[in-house]
């Protein structure tokens, strides 16, 4: 039975749960105990215990291996990305909106991490990036779109800070912007070459620790996108 809390939130089994792997130290890949375990140890019932389990799993807490047991699972955030995208294309009407919604996020997100992008990046060269904007920069020249470059692209910034939730923020966004655009037939923005130029920007700009001049390219990587919903 769910006990309520000081906030008047009910503590559900799935709480518990989590509070379990908290305070026994488990990590991604971690087997939890069994079934019965949770159930003496919590004081539940088996079917408490299944249910919050369910629940867990659609989450990504935890990793049920039939016949072999429940993990703690890797706790992507595919389940944000899947949620957003059929919100993107649920409400007819609304459609454009939650991918304006998307792509304002993106910005945000890019610009916020800005000036630890640049920190990081100051000073370096970066040769994978580097081949990921010529491979941008030669597909849009032929008038081909290149969103899984962009996507490595980006992530790879991040990367570079070592904050692994900005990351999957930022990769889970992006999933989502990709997701969304062809279910609302939004026409790819003529002007590829200024997007894939624009990656370029942004990394020569981190690289020589111009954080105006990254700001300045990602508005200018963005603007194609907004032009095109802004004409819908």
């Amino acid at each position: 039975m769910a006990e309520p809390t000081e906030t008047g939130r009910k503590v559900t089994t799935s709480d518990r749960i989590k509070d379990l792997i908290l305070s026994d130290g488990l990590r991604p890949g971690d087997l939890l105990p069994t079934e019965g375990e949770l159930c003496t140890r919590l004081g539940v019932s088996r079917s408490n215990v299944r249910e919050a389990i369910r629940k867990l799993s659609t989450l990504d807490i935890v990793d049920v291996r039939h016949g072999h047991g429940t993990y703690v699972g890797e706790m992507t955030l595919d389940a944000l990305v899947e949620a957003l995208v059929f919100r993107g294309v649920l409400s007819p009407g609304d459609d454009l909106d939650a991918l304006r919604d998307v792509v304002e996020v993106r910005k945000a997100l890019d610009h916020g991490m800005s000036e630890q992008i640049v920190h990081a990046l100051n000073g370096t060269e970066n040769s994978e990036l580097k081949d990921l904007v010529d491979e941008m920069t030669a597909l849009a020249a032929d008038g081909k779109t290149f969103p899984q470059q962009d996507r490595a692209f980006h992530t790879g910034l991040l990367a570079k800070l070592g904050n692994s939730l900005v990351g999957q923020l930022v990769a889970a966004f992006w999933d989502v912007h990709t997701a969304v655009l062809p279910k609302l037939n939004v026409a790819v923005a003529a002007d590829l070459e200024q997007t894939a130029r624009a990656h370029g920007l942004m990394l020569e700009a981190a690289e020589s620790g111009d954080a105006e001049a990254f700001r300045a390219a990602i508005t200018a990587h963005y603007e194609p996108i907004m032009r095109a919903l802004e004409q819908k």
